[in-house]
Order: structure tokens, then C-alpha cells, then sequence
């Protein structure tokens, strides 16, 4: 990631900070007018907003530290933490939402206030869902994990939202107040698969998983078109740390091939692989030819 890139990541987190505070007192508000349980549900995962907003804007801060002596692959894994701590908190939320809705079940109620209350948790579900998309975007565009999963979070928080709505619309519309408890347990349902996506997206990245396919692809091709002089590339392996992806693979040249012209064609390979896959790191080992060659293959090119 450049340097523009890490400070607009760190300022969408810091912006997170107060902007989830402003929505989670809104639903707060709404909850206390209407004194409807599934609003009340819609309130505690923004609690839980809050406190991931936090966790993500010093846990990104961290993890965009320079390399150092005991970390010398750089602190980049340390937004995955941060994304696994907010899958948990989402699912925590989720099981909060369903023992406080269970008690409804019994002796549901309808809403007092029902217009003011929608309408202010209407306004909090419209600022979360731009806030959402745009944390999405930034997070996916600069491979920031924790931005990513802070989007989805809220994104879930704003199904949550449209859910809470529609189902005390038609509580109010046919006068089941049933409809209150039972709407605030389907949304602690999908909240929890919403959490466990960001936990299992998260594990991926801890576990080094490797870029994805058509990811992998491009960079086949880079290597590809732009090995001229070289016999062939094996060993190619990628794997995730935060937002840098580390690239390394095996380059096959002449046996007479002297180490300057190998180098040049390392220099070609780096700058045709960040081509497409901006900012990545990259060690390749030469080799003579005759070595024996273990793992993926990559056909080499000639240039004409």
C-alpha cells in the first residue's frame, strides 16, 4: 500500500470512532420513544460498533508500523486480529439480541411513539449504509482487512435496520406485537452468520492463506510475458499479511548466464509483477539450469 493509501485508511478509521458513536445514540433514542425490543436489539450491535471502531483504529495504526528487528516481515497481520476480534464482538451482540428478546416472547407489546422512533432509526440505518459502502470500498481497494470487515459489519448493522423496520410495520399494520420479539431474533440470526464470514475471512489471512485465483493468474501472466532470457519459473507461492501480499517463486536461467544479467531480469519480473498487484513483495531465488524444479510451473515467454 503507498503512503497516500495508509493515511486514508487511517483516517476512515479514526472517522469510524465518532461517526459510530452519533448512530448508535440515534438508535438509543429510538429505542427509548418506542420502548420496541427489536429496537432495542438494533442499539446493542451499534454498542458493539463502537467498540470495533476503536479496535480497528489503533489496531490499523499498529499494523502500518515500519518493519523492525523483531518484526521483520513488518506488523501487517496485526489488522486480521483486529477483524477476528470484531467477528466475535458481532456475535456476542447477536446472543445479547436473542436473551433479551426471549424475555418478549412471553408478553410482547406494542410500540409507543411508532412514527418518531422509525423515522429516527431510519436516519441512523441511511448513515450507516453510505459509511458502510464507502469503509467497503477503501478497505477492499487498499486490502485493509479491518477496514473491510468494520464495512461489513455495519452493512450487517443496516440489514439489521431494514429488518427492525419492516417487521414493526407490520406489527403496527396488523396489530401483532409479536412481531416485535420475534423480528429481533431472526436479526441476531443473520448477525451471527455476518460475524462468522468476518472470523473465517479473517482466519484465512492468520493462516497465510494465497491470493486469489484470478489474482494468482495475472501474476503468472506478468511472469510470463516478461521472463525473456530466462528458461522457466517453478515454485511460485503467494501469501497474505494484512494489506501486503509477499511473492516468491524459483527463476531458471543459462548455467552461463552472468549474475548482472540475472538481475536484470529479477529487476523486469518485480517491476511487471507490482504491475499488477501493487505494492507486493517480492524475493526471487535464481537458479542454474539443471537444478531439479519442484512445485508450479510457469512457461516462459520469449520476447520477440
Amino acid at each position: 500500500m503507498s503512503d497516500n493509501g495508509d493515511l486514508t485508511v487511517r483516517k476512515l478509521a479514526m472517522w469510524g470512532i465518532p461517526l459510530s458513536l452519533g448512530v448508535m445514540g440515534l438508535k438509543m433514542v429510538a429505542w427509548w420513544v418506542t420502548g420496541s425490543v427489536a429496537l432495542l436489539s438494533d442499539g446493542l450491535e451499534s454498542t458493539v460498533n463502537v467498540v470495533a471502531a476503536f479496535v480497528a483504529f489503533f489496531v490499523i495504526r499498529y499494523a502500518q508500523k515500519p518493519a523492525d528487528h523483531d518484526h521483520p516481515f513488518g506488523h501487517h497481520k496485526a489488522e486480521y486480529l483486529s477483524a477476528v476480534t470484531e467477528g466475535v464482538l458481532i456475535v456476542v451482540a447477536a446472543l445479547l439480541i436473542v436473551n433479551e428478546a426471549i424475555g418478549y416472547l412471553a408478553a410482547p407489546r406494542m410500540l409507543d411513539a411508532p412514527v418518531l422512533g422509525l423515522a429516527i432509526n431510519f436516519a441512523a440505518g441511511v448513515i450507516n449504509a453510505v459509511w458502510a459502502r464507502l469503509l467497503i470500498r477503501i478497505g477492499r481497494t487498499h486490502r485493509s482487512a479491518a477496514l473491510a470487515a468494520d464495512g461489513q459489519h455495519i452493512m450487517s448493522d443496516v440489514v439489521t435496520s431494514v429488518g427492525v423496520l419492516i417487521g414493526l410495520l407490520l406489527a403496527l399494520a396488523t396489530g401483532y406485537a409479536i412481531f416485535d420479539p420475534v423480528l429481533a431474533i431472526l436479526v441476531a440470526v443473520n448477525i451471527i452468520y455476518q460475524g462468522w464470514k468476518v472470523i473465517s475471512q479473517s482466519i484465512g489471512g492468520l493462516m497465510d492463506q494465497a491470493v486469489e485465483p484470478q489474482e494468482e493468474e495475472a501474476i503468472k501472466q506478468a511472469i510470463a510475458t516478461h521472463a525473456a532470457g530466462s528458461i522457466g519459473v517453478h515454485d511460485l507461492k503467494t501469501r497474505r499479511a494484512g494489506t501486503v501480499t509477499f511473492i516468491d517463486f524459483h527463476l531458471v536461467v543459462p548455467g552461463t548466464m552472468s549474475v548482472r544479467q540475472a538481475h536484470d531480469i529479477c529487476d523486469r519480473l518485480e517491476d511487471a509483477i507490482r504491475m499488477v498487484h501493487e505494492g507486493a513483495k517480492i524475493a526471487i531465488h535464481v537458479e542454474p539450469e539443471g537444478e531439479k524444479a519442484h512445485g508450479i510451473r510457469v512457461k516462459v515467454v520469449k520476447e520477440a
